[in-house]
């Protein structure tokens, strides 16, 4: 009986550290390769990447309309602009593009998203634009975080990524 007690400890063991392995490989590694560059290379189908590049361009614009706002003292706009990029605009997405990325990539993303939030809560709260511009140069830091650490390939793609 010890024996078989033993045995199933060590399979136990065994199983965990798989499941750790794993847990590891796919959840904070995400689907990557490494690139000459340095860079990490994230592997997506072509949907994936081209809704990725999509949400990306997205922010950009966010980015040129804070600006043209502030410049202009239009808050309302600012705080608009932002909300759209916000949380919200990271609703929706699947589960199997998100198993794919990166831990730090997604945190990148996200935080990007929650900052935009609290861009539009700040915005609302006052008329000063050097302040938007200022929150605005923080988010800004996670994109070049990002792009500077990360590319996109496509999954099978023999191609240079």
């Amino acid at each position: 009986m010890k024996s078989r007690c033993k045995i199933c400890w060590v399979v136990s063991l065994v199983l965990l550290l798989a499941l750790g392995t794993l847990s590891y490989v796919f959840v904070v590694g995400g689907n990557t390769e490494p690139h000459a560059d340095g860079r990490t290379v994230v592997l997506l189908t072509a949907d994936e990447r081209n809704k990725v590049l999509a949400e990306m361009r997205g922010l950009l614009e966010t980015v040129q309309k804070v600006i043209d706002a502030s410049l202009d003292g239009d808050m309302d706009a600012v705080a608009t602009a932002s909300t759209a990029a916000g949380m919200v605009a990271a609703e929706g997405e699947s589960a199997a593009l998100i198993g794919k990325l990166p831990l730090d990539f997604l945190s990148l993303g996200m935080g990007t998203h929650k900052a935009f939030d609290e861009l539009a809560q700040t915005a609302a709260g006052i008329d000063d634009p050097m302040v938007v511009l200022g929150e605005l140069s923080g988010i800004m830091t996670n994109c070049v975080a990002c792009h500077s650490g990360y590319r996109l390939g496509i999954q099978g793609d023999d191609r240079e990524n």
